[in-house]
């Protein structure tokens, strides 16, 4: 065997034309892009996925989700496949790379496996699944969330977009409408490359995020209910139930620092009456809590549900508290993960184990296969915004990894 088949490596001057030609579709002025889930920006960029997946010599099918699958065929037809990819869709004025670049690094190892007469014992499977980012259609990972058992499939099929337009209506007229007999079966492995969005790999001067599992999320709706009241009014017997949402803001970012590895975030914040010299009647807001321990997780909220009935009870307001979506906290394959740091140590490349704090599709597939996922450092630690940004240094890394990874793991 020659020395590029024992040391495979990626071609990044082609990888970083197949991300120009991503970047230029629904280009937006920053620097960014906007690509709603089955919006022509979407469709656009499906169409050029599709063809470079036949280009490739993969057989290419779409299951009814609209998820996009390339298949590249092993020695053993009947072997369980090795998945990997991730999603196209962005937010508005989104990144050129968040989970972009888990698709086009999946496809460059495809070709080179192919420029480089690779035959593996394993199938490998391309996947692109569908409304990832949940923007125009809420909540996220539809695609992989129907697929998966995680989401009902009527229930999505009936979401509405902004305008009134279905996600069944969008998928149709998109031309990706598949059966439902070709979403993933047979499958034993996925792995999903995707950059960190957060600081940790950059403040630590590392290459690789080996990605230990996923937080889970638990989501929620505060209503802070007082009594409006002119600028006037002495402060002492106001039930102003701007301060006091205000304090519980504060009592929940106070509470992520008594745990390690917790993140709260606030979301929605409405005000009313929103006017000068009057005090707020009512103000609702969105939190969330994550964490990849479950207990640990549910612990924290209970001590922010306490902070809010004192607070309540001490500004004189109510509080409607609900928890509007949950999802769990997952562990990833350790048999990928060692093979992973394998890889990375075989390539000589600095590496961190990291926990994901965003969910991902690899989340949901751990449901029903053995799942990972690597990630390259985001400057700054930003991401879904015009501003985001990976190197093109890190992002060849992270695909030399995932191709030895995988060449490793079809055997």
């Amino acid at each position: 065997m020659n020395d590029t088949k024992l040391n495979p490596a990626i071609n990044l001057e082609r990888l970083k034309s197949t991300f120009d030609v991503s970047s230029s579709i629904g280009a937006t002025e920053g620097g960014g892009i906007t690509r709603l889930a089955l919006t022509k920006e979407d469709i656009e960029i499906r169409d050029v996925f599709v063809k470079w997946l036949k280009e490739a010599n993969l057989s290419v099918k779409y299951d009814d989700l609209g998820n996009i699958y390339g298949r590249r065929e092993g020695k053993n037809k009947d072997a369980k496949s090795i998945m990997i990819g991730s999603h196209l869709d962005t937010l508005p004025k989104g990144g050129r790379f968040d989970g972009i670049m888990g698709v086009l690094t999946s496809l460059e190892v495809i070709r080179t496996l192919n420029d480089l007469n690779i035959e593996t014992e394993r199938p490998i499977e391309i996947v692109n699944f569908t409304n990832e980012e949940g923007e125009r259609f809420t909540p996220p990972m539809q695609g992989s969330g129907v697929v998966t058992g995680n989401y009902d499939k009527t229930e999505i099929y009936n979401l509405r977009d902004k305008d009134g337009i279905t996600f069944e209506q969008s998928l149709k007229e998109s031309g990706y409408m598949g059966e439902i007999e070709n979403r993933p079966s047979n499958v034993d492995y996925f792995i999903e490359t995707h950059i960190e969005q957060g600081p940790f790999l950059e403040e630590n001067q590392k290459s690789i995020g080996i990605v230990q599992g996923v937080k889970g999320s638990k989501r929620h709706r505060v209503i802070v209910k007082g009594k409006s009241s002119h600028g006037a009014f002495p402060n002492s017997h106001r039930k102003d139930a701007l301060m006091a949402a205000s304090e519980i803001a504060l009592a929940i970012d106070e509470t992520a620092k008594s745990y390690k590895d917790l993140s709260t975030s606030l979301g929605v914040f409405d005000v009313k009456p929103s006017v000068e010299s009057i005090t707020a009647e009512s103000v609702e807001f969105t939190f969330d809590v994550r964490h990849i321990d479950d207990h640990t997780k549910d612990e924290a909220i209970e001590v922010i549900k306490s902070k809010i009935n004192e607070v309540a009870s001490r500004r004189k307001v109510e509080v409607d508290f609900r928890q509007t979506w949950v999802a769990s906290g997952t562990y990833f394959s350790k048999e990928i993960l060692d093979e992973i740091e394998k890889s990375v140590n075989s390539l000589s490349y600095s590496y961190q184990y990291i926990t994901a704090p965003a969910l991902h599709d690899a989340k949901f597939m751990q449901d029903i296969t053995n799942t990972a996922m690597i990630f390259a450092p985001s400057k700054d630690g930003l991401s879904h915004c015009e501003e985001e940004y990976t190197s093109y240094e890190d992002i060849e890394k992270v695909a030399n990894v995932l191709l030895q990874t995988v060449i490793s793991l079809s055997k």
